[in-house]
């Protein structure tokens, strides 16, 4: 689902305009960032939380030239499923 479809599908389900459908979630995604940019743990009921960690510099190996470079230590997201949405991909058709 990209942007787009969310808006449409959030419009459609609370019968908004997609005008403020579309401020409502740009607005939301901008506090996420700020939040997230503070080192603050957004958590969403049903759904999961998301927190700012640390990866640690490691070094890594081209697997064709074997070259090592090192990759400096980083910032990024890490998402932990709550267990109802856990439960309910148990749920899915495996194909």
């Amino acid at each position: 689902m990209n942007h787009k479809e969310l808006t449409n599908s959030i419009a459609a389900k609370l019968d908004m305009p997609k005008a403020e459908v579309e401020k409502l979630l740009g607005d939301t995604v901008s506090i996420f960032v700020e939040h997230l940019s503070a080192g603050t743990t957004i958590g969403l009921q049903g759904f999961g939380n998301m927190e700012v960690k640390k990866k640690e510099e490691r070094i890594s190996v081209h697997p064709a030239t074997q070259v090592r470079t090192l990759v400096p230590p980083k910032l990024v997201v890490s998402f932990k499923q709550s267990n109802i949405l856990k439960d309910k991909l148990k749920e899915l058709p495996h194909e």
